[in-house]
């Protein structure tokens, strides 16, 4: 059975907005839908916003219509599960893990520095320690992604229910900003979590 461990929760209502994709759809005679959890802010139809992470380049775009359990809004806010009707753009432009988020407010990286806690073996956590260069799949917002894993201050190996600094430089960019939280996974198992500390250098869109 998957853990259901989840470090994620919801920010407040008058930040940035910001919503993870977690699904698309093509819809016809009407166009692209994405589907997704407000994670922080407000989101009127007809905002402008951007498409952040994951694809090249950071895409503009409006959101025509905004809806939730098949009735249209003018608004939804932080903790609202929404599909949003986006205007211009194609199936190709998007990606499950992107973010819809406001003009200038995030931006996609591929290295940032993290505080790590390796669960222990009673968390459910590995029963062995890792290494330099560790390749776990990390679990950001929506998505899984590929990434390794560099010890600091000369550290070989990490044992489980420790905790650490360390860099991390993923496959993707991806949205991130200090403060963002993930999770560390093999297969289904939830062997760590983490939180980024800093950040990186912007991917160079």
């Amino acid at each position: 059975m998957a853990d259901a461990y989840s470090p994620f929760s919801t920010g407040p209502v008058h930040d940035s907005f910001l919503m993870p994709i977690e699904d698309i759809f093509n819809i016809k005679n009407r166009g692209i839908v994405v589907t997704g959890h407000i994670e922080r802010g407000t989101v009127h139809a007809g905002d402008p916003i951007e498409i952040v992470g994951i694809k090249e380049p950071i895409r503009q775009t409006i959101v025509r219509e905004l809806e939730m359990f098949r009735k249209l809004l003018t608004v939804a806010q932080a903790g609202d599960n929404v599909g949003c009707l986006l205007q211009g753009i194609q199936p190709t432009d998007l990606e499950r893990g992107q973010v819809l988020a406001s003009i200038g407010s995030i931006k996609a990286y591929k290295k940032f520095s993290a505080q790590v806690n390796m669960h222990s073996r009673e968390e459910g956590g590995r029963h062995t320690p890792i290494f330099d260069g560790y390749h776990p799949s990390i679990h950001i917002r929506s998505v899984d992604i590929t990434g390794s894993i560099k010890l600091l201050y000369g550290m070989s190996m990490v044992m489980p229910g420790q905790s650490i600094e360390a860099e991390i430089e993923l496959n993707v960019p991806v949205a991130l900003e200090v403060g963002t939280k993930f999770v560390l996974r093999e297969a289904s198992r939830t062997v760590g979590s983490g939180i980024c500390t800093r950040l990186d250098g912007a991917y160079p869109y």
